[in-house]
């Protein structure tokens, strides 16, 4: 079983800044790619970022240079560092990884979702 835990949402003012933390835990071999997605109220959920196991990174061309992402690759764990937040940021942010099990069996796992909201 693998579990993936968010934190770092909240309430913040247009301009402001904050941190999104996923870390995974559970049986886990191997993680590649992780990624933060969100969801604002009547829209598709989108992809926000994506790293690597090696570093690479692809963001939305909504949150290029404002948002950055990193992980821990010995801690499991994938942030994202929000700057110059706008309204139109304010979604459910989830993490997501592809995890390869100790038994050797792929899944892809999200996390429960944390609120974000900026205010104008």
């Amino acid at each position: 079983q693998v579990q993936l835990v968010e934190s770092g949402g909240g309430l913040v003012q247009a301009g402001g800044s904050l941190r999104l933390s996923c870390a995974a835990s559970g049986s886990i071999f191997s993680i590649n790619a992780m990624g933060w997605y969100r969801q604002a109220p009547g829209k598709q959920r989108e992809l926000v970022a994506r790293i690597t196991s090696g570093g690479s990174t692809d963001y939305a061309d909504s949150v290029k240079g404002r948002f950055t992402i990193s992980r821990n690759n010995a801690k499991n764990t994938v942030f994202l560092q929000m700057n110059s937040l706008k309204p139109e940021d304010t979604a459910v942010y989830y993490c997501n990884a592809p995890v390869v099990n100790t038994r050797g069996v792929w899944n892809a796992y999200w996390g429960q979702g944390t609120q974000v909201t900026v205010s104008s």
